[in-house]
């Protein structure tokens, strides 16, 4: 913070950056990242490391995040954590909320100082306000809109902030997709990191996979790729012909941020005609709930969403308990499931679903992110049962 001094002599702190909500509430801290000031959803996040990888998951476009670990950014950051694919892209997340102040990096993997990373992002960063107090909040009340406002010499017009907050109409309704899709076909073969070796190329892909990218995360691509797939990734907005025209032995349908009934506009029928081709099908998190609303089930707001690395999962169809890595606002309504729908998955939190299947179809899809470590690995298996759909199609 900066400081101001009175005639006696004393000096007080003076915040250099804000949390307006759009009931009015302001938060006070000091600000770190990039200056400026920018509008968004905010949700709290509960995992404690992986940070990097959070502020780079496309699914976060449109959304502020509060941590709920209080030391975020003490082992830096690097070039390969990076989740975005889409590197022109403006960053997906539209601002980070901190309890304490950024450490000096202490990690060997360490290129640049989490404030130097978020400038060089474009991100607006606040420090040095009750995260706890925050969470509680939402946990309340659900998700705030709200303006997030980084100014050195600590000056604020507050009334405009107040405004821009109230003004913003939130995330129903609206489709981010465009912001984060590649706006070109490309191809991906690099796979997982691995200790003393870095990222790996894929040589021995035996499966042809197109990408539908509503948001992809990078790993999600790695393990496609690992898994013995040569992975097409295609724009949001690709033809189901053109995609049909590839000759995939499957489609990945991506993660993604947003409001899936606003997307699923033109992802739906795409994802229909793709489904009655008989391509075994795989979705994740949005690419899940855009693959409900294709099957005929509905998509709710969630109170306060999911966000984290440590929760619950229980596969029905094996009674196995998985920790799993989740970020989503939007959920399907399991009540809306059409009777050829299995759910697959719920969430051991709040009940609410966590994965579907079609019956007699290989088509499936989760709402949490198997590529995530929480578990550290439970739920490597999805991919390894998408190959062996193919497999099986493949040489029935």
């Amino acid at each position: 913070m900066t400081r101001k001094q009175d005639d006696s002599g004393w000096t007080e702190p003076v915040p250099t950056a804000l949390l307006v909500l759009a009931d009015g509430t302001v938060l006070e801290g000091f600000g770190l990242g990039a200056t400026g000031h920018a509008v968004g959803e905010v949700c709290f996040n509960t995992a404690m490391t992986g940070y990097e990888e959070i502020l780079t998951d496309p699914s976060y476009a449109g959304q502020i995040i509060t941590f709920t670990f209080p030391h975020i950014g003490n082992v830096g950051t690097n070039e390969e954590d990076i989740e975005t694919v889409n590197l022109a892209a403006t960053s997906g997340v539209r601002g980070v909320v901190l309890h304490s102040a950024i450490t000096e990096p202490s990690n060997y993997r360490a290129t640049r100082h989490l404030d130097a990373w978020l400038k060089a992002r474009g991100i607006v960063g606040l420090a040095g306000i009750d995260t706890r107090a925050l969470t509680s909040m939402i946990r309340e009340k659900g998700m705030p809109n709200a303006v997030i406002a980084h100014a050195p010499d600590g000056k604020f017009d507050l009334d405009a902030l107040k405004q821009e907050a109230r003004a913003w109409p939130g995330l129903v309704g609206m489709d981010l997709v465009p912001m984060v899709t590649t706006a070109q076909r490309y191809t991906w073969d690099e796979t997982p990191w691995e200790w003393g070796k870095g990222y790996g190329r894929a040589n021995d892909a035996k499966y042809n996979v197109v990408a539908i990218d509503y948001g992809v995360k990078r790993n999600i691509l790695r393990l496609l790729a690992a898994n013995g797939c040569k992975v097409t990734v295609v724009p949001a907005t690709t033809a189901a012909d053109d995609i049909l025209a590839m000759q995939p032995d499957g489609v990945f349908l991506s993660n993604g941020p947003g409001d899936p009934a606003e997307t699923g506009k033109y992802a739906v029928p795409v994802i229909q005609k793709i489904i009655d081709s008989g391509t075994p099908t795989f979705g994740i998190c949005l690419g899940h709930q855009m693959l409900g609303l294709a099957v005929g089930a509905k998509t709710v707001k969630m109170h306060q969403g999911h966000h984290g690395a440590n929760h619950p999962v229980k596969d029905l169809t094996t009674g196995k308990v998985e920790i799993t890595s989740m970020n989503h606002g939007f959920a399907v309504d399991r009540g809306t499931l059409p009777k050829d729908a299995e759910e697959t998955h719920v969430s051991l939190f709040d009940g609410s679903n966590a994965g579907i299947s079609l019956k007699g179809k290989p088509v499936f899809s989760v709402q949490y992110h198997p590529e995530a470590s929480p578990g550290p690995r439970d739920s490597r298996y999805l991919f390894e049962r998408f190959v062996g759909m193919m497999k099986e199609r493949k040489h029935a």
